[in-house]
């Protein structure tokens, strides 16, 4: 796993048209359920991977923008090195963006909440987590968090082609973890 960055989001309640009895609370990595703190791409302090290096770097960007992170929790992403390929049913390497520098400080402490499977459709920042966003969630055992129980059960399901009716790939899967803000 190749550390990504962090976010700080809005951690929504479970959606009431989301019918996964288990499922709490969505921290997804996309923003279709749970909203980012900002619409913080026009800024261009993202790394290569669309996510921040740090979670000061959020901080600053919240002050110099006048962006409100009251309510936020903070997340820090790895993303395994390879991504897979529905139509033509293979992993395959990706890179972080080479015009955005990443350098990502890695927590001192973390949680593991679960693992996302993320569409990366047009290869940048991440798109859809069909576990929440195609309610994918109703069909296959997910944690409190809408989140998968191991790095394997994700490869697991992406290779018996659970996500290829949702949203276009390839898909990403990422480990997501909570940390706190400093």
């Amino acid at each position: 796993m190749i550390p990504a960055g962090y976010m700080a989001k809005r951690v929504s309640a479970r959606p009431e048209w989301l019918a996964a009895g288990t499922v709490v609370d969505v921290c997804s990595v996309s923003r279709c359920v749970s909203k980012d703190f900002a619409d913080y791409i026009p800024y261009w302090r993202h790394n290569g991977y669309w996510f921040f290096d740090s979670l000061e770097i959020i901080r600053q960007l919240a002050r110099d923008h006048s962006l409100d992170l009251a309510g936020t929790s903070a997340f820090f992403y790895e993303v395994h090195e390879l991504q897979f390929d529905a139509r033509a049913t293979r992993w395959a390497p990706f890179d972080p963006e080479p015009s955005f520098p990443t350098q990502v400080v890695l927590p001192l402490e973390t949680a593991l909440e679960g693992y996302d499977v993320v569409t990366f459709s047009v290869g940048t920042s991440a798109e859809c987590s069909p576990l929440s966003c195609n309610s994918l969630a109703s069909e296959v055992e997910t944690n409190r968090h809408c989140l998968l129980a191991s790095l394997e059960l994700a490869r697991q399901l992406l290779e018996a082609g659970r996500f290829d009716a949702t949203e276009p790939g390839p898909y990403r899967i990422f480990a997501v973890y909570s940390v706190r803000w400093p």
